[in-house]
């Protein structure tokens, strides 16, 4: 009893307040916390068929469900803390609780927890699992200078143990993994090995380290650690894919192995025990013919393994994907690809990095399918206009006889004849007769009754006691059908009635009036001219790129879109040498006053103008949206365009339309700075004029006076006169400087250079295309150089949607970029400039003022 007292700091106390604070409070709460963790292993599912994560992700639902478990375990940690305080356990107990924070996602005082261990506790084991634990929290929130921090202590840091050097080059494996460095990740594990003890987790890392070395193309090394990842009693999933992949690696030299892997394949996909995987074992086996050049039956495979049931419903996004891959490189069939990326983005969870991918690849495709059919469409639609009404009649009646035949055929195609090989059948479409002799055996016979009863009676629904001839006793009892009658009806996704066309529907869709004519010829207009462009920017298919356009300027002459039709022509024409001076002179004939009449006049001048085209665009359209008061709508596209073609000659005209909205949508002082500063540092002199009959209204008769300003422009001063709510004002951190802080603004990163240093860097162009690839790959950067005088040229990278952007692309530039074609000086002197201060910069010429400035703003 008089041992219980923790004031007392003698050997009994001690040595009972040890023996209780580790064997009650903290055996037990690092239990429930071991119980935790288990279960979020337990409950993720692997995705084999992807590269593993070298952590178990943890899943916030199975942590939520074990609350009070880890509540629980907190109260028994914090007991050991409180009540044992005079124990060496009470360290060991506060990085429980700080375990317990990092799996609740409470990640501040996870840090606090784990710094107050490594400072205060005295036991270097603990302090080094500590330390471990900080660095994968640091990686979690990609604090990597943090990380670099702690990774270089526990280097220096001597006699780590065996368990902690397991967790430890397992956590720069995590590191590593974040950053993209796949050599990384292979070294940290291929160190973690050394030390692993669990036999199970040795198998997982064997099977990551060959699902990499796969995927780097080493398949000898690939194939040994598939073999290994089958040792240690591992999961039946791991050890099947272990198998399965140890395959596409092994090294096959002669046709007899050929036949050794397909009949391995064959096994595996009779095995009972991979009822689950049927479509794993059928998709791989398609990987597998791909390897050996098999078109056809890779396309088949893969379609027979979307068919199969699985456990993954993933792996059906991966099949399709897959199939949307082939189609696109093998015979660039875009609506096919098109189609089969949306069947795979119905098994990919939204908003994965898979998906956003997909995403990012259907764009274009999307675009291309719609107009594609939108032609179509209305092409037949015109056509069939012109017919007269019996032959619309016997088109409509030929289409549902086709329609009928497509039924039964799809019957036909879900007969499941017997088989005495998997791969006999792939895809179920093999005619062999029409099954069961048994009327409702036979889904032929059944489609073929329900469409004989379909021309004889009509579409009408099925129910109970049709032929009644009592009608309005049938009509009463229809009236009281109950909801169990109403199950009996086929559905309407199974009835081939319901799928017939009524041939009065077809025929209504014809358009009969020069109204509805009209509108199907402007949409075929929009297409030809949308699908041209598409074609020749986006998907490099220049040759129909040049028919689209050329049907456009053929069928419809009178289109606005001719200029710059005409223009794409001409750069098609030029790329496939043919007779691009064509379109030259229709340009000058017809439209001698457009700007892409100049732009086929003056080809040197040409050169990176489509960023001009573009822009031009859009500056019309926002200028309309202006004048018909949708004015975030035209900020919106002024503030994109500014972003994506950040530096050409409408760039002041869409600056001075973004100052306009201001007035109509911000503060009257706001505005009038905006119109000041514009005044102050715009180039064209027609834009500053104006710039100033906008300012005049908003000046007193004073400051009229003494700027002596001259009323020229007939401009409506009530337009000008906007008093709404007050808006966050520039930072100027140079009084004389003329260049203003900004960080809200569009920037932009210059290297400046002679112009003989700029002849030798062109090569700089290629490295910084391969350093945006690798660090900002869906950031859309571009490069450009412009001589600014005679003595500096420069080399542009934009646009960065504010200044935080820049900066951070900034520090990556100076710590991580390579290129023999600049020098060390030449990347040092780099700076980032918003779009408004580039245009001071442009007119003073004044680089190094500028300089000043940036290392005061930015630095």
């Amino acid at each position: 009893m008089g041992s219980c007292s923790s004031e007392r700091n003698t050997f009994t106390n001690r040595a009972f307040h040890n023996l209780t604070s580790r064997y009650n409070a903290y055996y037990l709460s690092n239990t429930k916390i071991q119980e935790v963790e288990k279960e979020v292993i337990a409950n993720y599912n692997e995705d084999y068929t992807q590269i593993l994560p070298v952590f178990v992700p943890i899943d916030s639902a199975t942590i939520q469900s074990n609350k009070e478990k880890l509540e629980s375990a907190r109260e028994l940690a914090s007991k050991a803390v409180e009540w044992h305080r005079i124990s060496k356990w009470v360290d060991d107990s506060y990085f429980l609780i700080g375990k317990i924070d990092y799996l609740q996602g409470q990640f501040d005082d996870a840090q606090n927890t784990f710094r107050y261990v490594n400072v205060n506790s005295k036991d270097k084991d603990l302090r080094h699992q500590t330390l471990i634990s900080l660095l994968r929290l640091y990686v979690d929130l990609e604090e990597f200078e943090n990380a670099n921090f702690t990774i270089d202590y526990l280097s220096k840091e001597t006699e780590i143990n065996d368990e902690n050097r397991f967790e430890l080059y397992r956590t720069l494996a995590y590191y590593y993994e974040r950053r993209s460095d796949k050599n990384g990740v292979i070294g940290a594990l291929d160190k973690a090995l050394e030390y692993a003890k669990n036999p199970k987790e040795k198998s997982r890392i064997n099977f990551i380290l060959a699902q990499r070395y796969q995927r780097e193309g080493l398949d000898a090394l690939a194939y040994d650690f598939y073999q290994k990842a089958q040792e240690g009693n591992p999961p039946y999933n791991r050890s099947f894919y272990s198998q399965l992949y140890a395959q596409q690696v092994a090294e096959l030299n002669a046709s007899k192995d050929l036949r050794k892997v397909r009949n391995y394949y064959e096994s595996l996909y009779e095995d009972p025990k991979n009822r689950d995987l049927k479509d794993v074992v059928i998709y791989e086996r398609a990987l597998f013919e791909e390897k050996q050049g098999d078109i056809p039956l890779t396309i088949d495979l893969l379609h027979q393994a979307a068919k199969e049931p699985g456990s993954n419903e993933r792996l059906k996004g991966y099949i399709y994907e897959k199939l949307a891959d082939i189609h696109l490189s093998e015979f660039k069939d875009y609506r096919a690809t098109k189609y089969y990326l949306d069947s795979a983005l119905t098994f990919i969870r939204e908003g994965s990095p898979a998906a956003i991918q997909i995403e990012d690849r259907k764009t274009t495709l999307d675009q291309f399918v719609f107009h594609v059919e939108r032609i179509q469409s209305n092409d037949s639609l015109i056509f069939l206009s012109q017919l007269s009404e019996e032959e619309q009649r016997v088109v409509a009646e030929g289409y549902i006889k086709a329609e009928e035949e497509r039924l039964i055929a799809e019957a036909k195609a879900q007969e499941k004849p017997k088989s005495t090989g998997i791969f006999d059948n792939l895809l179920a479409f093999a005619d062999r007769g029409s099954g069961s002799t048994f009327y409702f055996d036979n889904a032929v016979a059944m489609q073929q009754g329900a469409i004989d009863f379909y021309r004889t009676w009509g579409n009408r629904p099925l129910q109970d006691n049709w032929r009644r001839r009592a009608v309005v006793f049938e009509n009463s009892q229809s009236e009281t059908l109950t909801e169990e009658d109403s199950t009996t009806l086929d559905s309407e996704e199974n009835n081939p009635l319901n799928q017939l066309p009524d041939i009065d529907q077809l025929l209504s869709q014809i358009p009969s009036s020069s109204e509805e004519i009209g509108l199907l010829n402007e949409e075929l207009e929009e297409s030809y001219f949308e699908l041209g462009k598409l074609l020749y920017f986006d998907l490099s298919e220049i040759e129909q790129s040049v028919e689209n356009l050329e049907t456009l300027v053929r069928e419809y002459p009178e289109s606005s879109r001719k200029p710059e039709a005409y223009y794409l022509l001409y750069l098609g024409q030029k790329e496939l040498a043919g007779n691009a001076q064509q379109y030259v002179g229709r340009l000058n004939r017809e439209y001698p006053e457009s700007q892409y009449t100049y732009f086929v006049n003056n080809p040197d001048a040409a050169s990176g103008n489509l960023a001009y085209i573009e822009s031009s665009k859009n500056y019309e359209n926002a200028y309309n949206s202006y004048y018909a008061g949708q004015y975030q709508q035209a900020r919106s596209l002024i503030q994109s365009t500014l972003k994506e073609y950040p530096l050409t000659r409408n760039t002041e005209k869409l600056l001075l339309l973004d100052i306009m909205v201001t007035g109509k949508t911000e503060s009257r002082a706001r505005y009038r700075e905006r119109l000041e500063n514009y005044i102050e540092n715009a180039k064209e002199e027609q834009l500053v004029e104006l710039a100033r009959n906008m300012l005049n209204p908003l000046l007193s008769a004073e400051e009229l006076a003494a700027l002596n300003a001259v009323d020229s422009t007939a401009i409506d001063s009530t337009e000008m006169k906007i008093a709404l709510a007050d808006s966050t004002e520039m930072v100027n951190p140079l009084p004389d400087s003329p260049f203003v802080m900004d960080e809200a603004q569009t920037h932009i990163m210059v290297l400046s250079m002679s112009p003989e240093e700029a002849e030798k860097a062109q090569g700089v162009v290629g490295d910084l295309e391969r350093f945006h690839a690798q660090n900002f790959p869906n950031s859309r950067l571009r490069t450009g150089n412009m001589n600014m005088n005679r003595e500096n040229a420069i080399f542009i990278i934009s646009p960065f949607t504010d200044a935080s952007k820049a900066k951070e692309y900034y520090e990556l530039f100076q710590s991580d970029f390579e290129s023999n074609a600049i020098t060390e000086q030449v990347k040092s002197n780099a700076f980032v400039i918003s779009i408004e201060n580039f245009q001071i910069l442009n007119r003073t010429k004044n680089i190094e003022e500028y300089r000043a400035f940036f290392k005061v703003a930015y630095q």
